[in-house]
């Protein structure tokens, strides 16, 4: 990215902005080393922007809960754990336990759910996998959602986890 910025000033952005895409295009990694509150703003203005974000822990927190609010919150954002070098891999949702709702039906079974697909689709089960996400977005586009999501949708019917989850069962063809 100092490269860019460099070439930027002394040749002009058009110039800097056609060595990037060529940069780009040859399968170079660009490198934006950006301080954590520039990049909680850049990440919400230019999410497409960025396919790696190599951070700390605590920042990856913050950041990783940010983006995942912007498709719906940490309820239905997956994760996975890969270590490429040795295949090993564990899938994960990306919340917490949440002990505070524990036992009240109110939690959001979505993050793990999705986790689980990834796991089908990392062990090669694409279609197992694309079952479950259609029956999830057949889910949402039914307006059926747990109560984190309850509030951000108009017409929405309130699920409990275990009827949310027994909703996406349903809808799996």
């Amino acid at each position: 990215w100092r490269q860019y910025q460099l070439i930027e000033k002394q040749h002009g952005q058009a110039i800097a902005k056609a060595e990037l895409e060529t940069a780009k295009l040859s399968g170079k990694v660009i490198i934006k080393d950006v301080i954590t509150d520039a990049f909680l703003q850049e990440s919400l203005l230019h999410p497409f922007d960025h396919s790696v974000i190599a951070t700390l822990n605590l920042n990856g927190d913050y950041i990783s809960d940010q983006l995942a609010a912007m498709v719906g919150g940490i309820g239905i954002s997956p994760g996975a754990n890969i270590n490429y070098n040795s295949g090993y891999a564990i899938f994960e949702a990306t919340h917490g336990t949440a002990p505070n709702i524990a036992g009240t039906g109110k939690a959001n079974p979505g993050s793990l759910i999705l986790s689980g697909a990834m796991l089908l689709e990392y062990l090669g089960w694409y279609e197992a996998a694309e079952h479950i996400y259609d029956a999830m977005e057949h889910t949402f586009a039914k307006r059926k959602v747990t109560s984190d999501l309850f509030t951000m949708m108009d017409g929405a019917t309130l699920l409990s986890t275990s009827a949310f989850a027994d909703e996406i069962i349903r809808n799996i063809h």
